[in-house]
């Protein structure tokens, strides 16, 4: 099995269309959607939930009603705003940190700490395979652990289903979420883009990949609608050593696709669909090549 990881340094550079996209392509595949903080890769493979398990990850603070005696200790040392600030003192949960100072200090010994629920994660069956997904709830933090799990539920998936492919759309940036997307994965995709943004963080990206010896790749998305910035984010990739796997042009069809809630891929008279169709050879290639 082929674990590809698809990120980029910054949102919105097509890193989930793309993905959506080399989903449809690759045969016998299983998806993990780990841009929990933004996940929209549902939208685009319409997956079908056939079993969700909450996602419990640090701690929040309860008041026992019946031993507080509203001396207002708590709210007065809380640093995060994460009790109302007048009485009867409740814990907001969008507030709390888990810092256990309250509980700590607490007079009466009423405030005790317990697992915090962040969300829901799915096993489900979208119209390219075998998919892993979650919502995390409002206020809740994505995490390194998060990740690890879908990935860990991923590829056991994957194994079950003898799939030879397992794709990845990861989260954008450089934080704890991305780090734990990419190590040991088989190679990394970096989507970027010709702008000034999408080269500085493509930097940023091969960076990282470098301090944990990874394998990576890059794909300039609508790359024509500034060449001269494709070259020079194409010169310094191959500097870095580096290669590009993929030019995506502009494509209003692109546009098109995401309203009827379906990847590029399936408009045949799509100049994109076709860049990436050449893409996705490259990297089965590559990839496929022992």
């Amino acid at each position: 099995m082929k674990e590809l990881i698809v990120i980029s340094g910054k949102g919105g550079t097509g890193k989930t269309s793309l993905t959506a996209c080399l989903a449809t392509l690759a045969e016998q595949c299983v998806i993990a959607d780990c841009d929990v903080d933004a996940a929209n890769l549902h939208l685009l493979l319409s997956p079908r939930v056939h079993h969700r398990t909450p996602f419990v990850s640090g701690e929040m603070a309860v008041i026992d009603e019946t031993r507080c005696n509203q001396c207002g200790h708590c709210q007065q040392l809380c640093r995060f705003e994460g009790i109302s600030p007048t009485p009867p003192y409740t814990i907001l949960p969008s507030g709390c940190e888990g810092c256990r100072v309250c509980a700590h200090f607490c007079p009466q010994q009423a405030i005790s700490m317990v697992p915090r629920q962040c969300g829901e994660w799915y096993r489900s069956v979208s119209s390219a395979g075998p998919m892993i997904h979650a919502r995390i709830n409002v206020g809740a933090e994505n995490s390194g652990k998060l990740v690890s799990l879908f990935r860990q539920q991923a590829r056991q998936l994957a194994e079950e289903q003898q799939s030879p492919w397992l794709l990845v759309d990861g989260p954008p940036g450089l934080g704890c979420p991305v780090i734990a997307s990419v190590t040991g994965a088989d190679a990394v995709l970096i989507v970027t883009e010709p702008t000034l943004a999408g080269q500085h963080d493509m930097v940023r990206i091969i960076d990282l990949l470098e301090h944990f010896s990874m394998t990576g790749y890059i794909c300039i998305n609508r790359w024509d609608i500034n060449p001269e910035m494709t070259r020079t984010i194409r010169q310094i990739a191959e500097q870095r050593g580096v290669s590009c796997v993929g030019l995506i042009p502009f494509d209003r069809q692109v546009v098109s696709a995401q309203l009827k809630a379906r990847p590029v891929i399936d408009q045949p008279d799509s100049i994109a669909a076709m860049a990436i169709k050449d893409l996705w050879d490259n990297v089965h290639a590559i990839l496929s090549t022992p």
